[in-house]
């Protein structure tokens, strides 16, 4: 169920986007839906479903069709994350972070060795990840203490990330370490790692309020031997990478939290309806409604947001205010609608059982992730002051 209209420019999609659009929709719904308090439950991604993904073309969705993707845009990865977190954002994440982050960083920071090496294998079977974030850098993302040393033809990586999405699955992670520390974020540089690497450990997994399908591991590098054919980008290039990266993965944060909130107002509505008291069904009595259709209006207010930034970064226009602006309501629109939905379901939306009690728990997150609601506003107010 979709309380939003299709009349609006922004939101109104071509013939490829719909039917792009209600595959994704159909899959998770009929795939995804069945597998959600499993996953949630045992912490962990369903390793066939990853595989479906891979399948479906999900995992590639930018990737030209030279490199096995599916030659899409970035707009079609912010509908299928939309979609797939009206089921389950943990799910969602995975796709969003191998899209807007990882494949998005090579195939514009990629050299034509390193994107026939990789994308390929992002397209078809191999999970990427984002390595920024450290003990003493989560805002501050740039008072990070990895450092890279030159020796001979490879990069010495030493240090620890934390909080990394996607990383028990991966094969493949875009790690910044600085490689002149006295440059500060000059001297930031991107490197690409292959699980598996000399030095390179995937340590404690987290456990964490919501999301938890989706993998949260600590990295540790101790003198991890990487070729500097795999630097990505130039040396000291790390933080403009970072910078343009994540300015992009904002709008696939705001989708995630677009697609939740569509999610949990779905389950509120099917639910007001079917329940009666005092003789009638919740949703005819006008508090309801009102409750319902305020939620409606911040959903709608959230799509065009997100859906207009993504319009803005496929044409090549500036979106950086657009993107921070689409994170920042998307989340805090979210969380209350998903708040206000186990509210309608009363004592069955507080249970493990409900939906809505899942999608609260993974609400919390979009506050947090890709920048906080602080570090947007930060962005916003520099861009209109």
């Amino acid at each position: 169920m979709n309380p939003i209209s299709a009349g609006s420019p922004i939101t109104k999609l071509s013939e490829e986007e719909t039917l792009f659009r209600e595959t994704v929709r159909r899959f998770a719904e009929d795939e995804v839906a069945p597998l959600v308090r499993r996953m949630d439950e045992e912490q962990r991604m369903d390793a066939a479903l990853l595989s479906r993904l891979f399948e479906l073309g999900l995992m590639g969705i930018e990737i030209t069709e030279e490199y096995g993707g599916s030659a899409g845009t970035f707009f079609d990865s912010v509908l299928a994350v939309e979609m797939l977190s009206a089921v389950d954002p943990a799910v969602a994440l995975v796709v969003d972070v191998q899209n807007t982050l990882v494949a998005s960083a090579l195939l514009r920071w990629g050299t034509p060795e390193q994107k026939r090496k990789y994308l390929p294998r992002l397209a078809a079977d191999t999970v990427g990840a984002y390595a920024l974030s450290e003990a003493g850098s989560g805002s501050d993302a740039f008072a990070l203490e990895t450092r890279a040393e030159k020796r001979g033809g490879e990069y010495l990586l030493t240090g620890r990330k934390l909080w990394i999405s996607n990383a028990k699955e991966a094969g493949l992670f875009v790690v910044f370490a600085t490689v002149d520390a006295s440059a500060g974020y000059k001297g930031i540089t991107a490197f690409l790692v292959e699980k598996g690497a000399a030095g390179f450990t995937v340590g404690r997994k987290e456990d964490k309020l919501g999301i938890r399908a989706s993998s949260t591991c600590e990295l540790i590098l101790d003198e991890c031997a990487v070729p500097a054919a795999q630097m990505l980008g130039e040396a000291g290039s790390g933080y403009k990478i970072a910078m343009e990266t994540l300015n992009g993965g904002r709008i696939g944060i705001g989708a995630q939290m677009l697609g939740l909130a569509e999610g949990a107002w779905g389950h509120a509505v099917k639910h007001a309806k079917e329940r009666r008291q005092f003789g009638k069904p919740l949703a005819e009595f006008q508090a309801m409604q009102f409750q319902l259709a305020e939620m409606a209006t911040e959903i709608e207010a959230a799509k065009l947001l997100a859906y207009n930034a993504a319009r803005l970064k496929d044409t090549g226009r500036e979106f950086r205010k657009e993107a921070a602006m689409c994170k920042y309501f998307a989340s805090q629109m979210a969380e209350r609608v998903a708040s206000l939905a186990v509210e309608v379901l009363g004592g069955a939306g507080f249970v493990k059982e409900s939906p809505v009690e899942k999608l609260y728990r993974d609400a919390k997150i979009g506050k947090i992730y890709e920048g906080t609601s602080f570090m947007q506003l930060a962005a916003i107010a520099k861009a209109i002051l």
